[in-house]
């Protein structure tokens, strides 16, 4: 049997189910995990050893009692340090927040407690979740960035410390740092998930993320995690399929659609040979791979992005930037003056063509079952001054349709390289089939090297 931290998400939760496996063996292995290897690679910010510990004891008792109350039961999971949670600090990684400690859980915490998970403790992020690099490393490589925003929950679940965790994503904090560590990151359609409890950097833009190890893991977060919120504005009042179901309803090789315009041209050539090397082993195993082309929109939709970024992170921070404007970090302190100082006519123009963009996506997408591009530009930058570019998810953020990254292989220089594939908004269970069949057509599962 396997070390419990190698379990991903779906076999740690059947093995609790069928009593193979206790909560208490699996948070004790978890915790020795991350005492092995965050003194390394600092993924965590916040860890209550014990109260993990008690609560494990208490999903055991729980289990014994009355079974499994959800399909997380026993199961710890990492929290991005944004999301709220009472009693226990979320910091942002920022001095602003240093001391900051909620009254409440976020909405998105809730639910994972009300499917029987275990909050194992919060990771890293990089100041306020924006562009600051923080200082998590990368498993596969220490000299290389781990990516960002979610640079600790990337990290945490690629190395074992945790089976899954809470990302976010405003321009491509889930996706990216979900290819640069070899893992598996879904951003789904804007307003599936509340935000509710999680610190904003753009209200328009911020969309909560999921990382794990496998497709399956992340079609049991999205079930677990998604529904209307009142508490959240933006929160979309749909029903919540049963994405595992819908993941396996697949019946036939998918229609992929291959875009290589701008994307290759952005990419490396290792990143484009290695793209088209994967097409070419989908189409191999069934699929239908054409080339497409992208609207004419996708020429502004980076811009737009950003201006929407800055304006609504200036916002939210006007207050304490007024304040406390020396405490905040370099590249934030730049997107909030930036953002100061766009007018408004430019900012709502922003809005407008964003909402045209995201029209013409969907024209776009609906033409095949899932788009397909490269993840990122090129594997992990040798480069701990940045977190990485963000322009190969930025357009499919700022549109607000859901995307997922699959790992696909190593790069010459041992790093992980991945695809990432697009789907209509609401259609995750559709993106979800797609991807488990070609993360099944592509056989790559990564494990970086063992610094413990």
């Amino acid at each position: 049997m396997a070390e419990p931290y190698k379990l991903s998400l779906a076999e740690a939760a059947a093995q609790i189910r069928d009593r193979r496996l206790s909560p208490v063996a699996l948070a004790q292995s978890l915790l020795d995990r991350i005492d092995a290897l965050d003194s390394t690679l600092q993924a965590w910010v916040t860890i209550d050893r014990e109260e993990v510990l008690n609560v494990a004891r208490q999903r055991e008792k729980e289990l014994d009692e009355a079974g499994p109350q959800g399909p997380l039961h026993g199961v710890p999971v990492g929290l991005k340090d944004i999301f709220y949670t009472e009693g226990m600090k979320t910091t942002a990684c920022s001095r602003i927040y240093a001391d900051f400690v909620p009254t409440y859980d976020a909405t998105t915490v809730v639910r994972i407690k009300e499917a029987g998970g275990i909050v194992l403790g919060k990771a890293v992020t990089t100041e306020f979740a924006t562009a600051d690099p923080s200082p998590t490393r990368n498993p596969w490589n220490l000299a290389h960035t781990p990516g960002g925003s979610s640079s600790g929950s990337s990290v945490a679940v690629a190395t074992g410390m945790c089976p899954a965790a809470l990302g976010s994503q405003t321009g491509g904090s889930t996706c990216r740092p979900a290819a640069y560590n070899g893992i598996v990151g879904l951003k789904p359609t804007y307003g599936r998930i509340s935000r509710y409890g999680v610190v904003p950097v753009s209200w328009s833009l911020d969309t909560v993320g999921i990382l794990v190890r496998t497709v399956e893991d992340a079609a049991i977060m999205l079930e677990v995690l998604a529904g209307y919120d009142p508490h959240d504005p933006g929160s979309a009042a749909l029903p919540v399929p049963d994405y595992r179901q819908e993941m396996k309803a697949l019946h036939r090789p998918p229609r992929i659609g291959l875009v290589k315009q701008f994307f290759f041209d952005r990419a490396s050539p290792e990143v484009r040979r290695h793209t088209e090397e994967a097409a070419q082993r989908l189409a191999l195993a069934g699929a239908t791979v054409e080339e497409i082309g992208l609207p004419a929109s996708f020429d502004l939709s980076h811009s737009c992005q950003r201006i929407v970024m800055n304006v609504e992170c200036a916002a939210f921070h006007e207050e304490s930037f007024q304040q406390r404007a020396d405490e905040y970090g370099p590249r934030i302190r730049a997107s909030i003056e930036a953002g100061m100082l766009v007018p408004g006519v430019r900012y709502l123009q922003a809005q407008r063509l964003r909402r045209q963009f995201r029209q013409e996506m969907m024209e776009m997408v609906g033409r095949v079952d899932v788009v397909l591009t490269p993840a990122t530009p090129e594997p992990a930058p040798r480069d701990l001054t940045t977190t990485g570019d963000p322009v190969f998810q930025s357009a499919w953020t700022s549109s607000g349709l859901p995307t997922i990254v699959v790992p696909s292989g190593l790069s010459q220089s041992g790093l992980p390289l991945g695809i990432q594939l697009a789907g209509l908004p609401f259609q995750e269970g559709k993106l979800l089939a797609a991807a488990s069949w070609c993360e099944t057509a592509l056989g790559t599962r990564l494990w970086p090297p063992d610094y413990s």
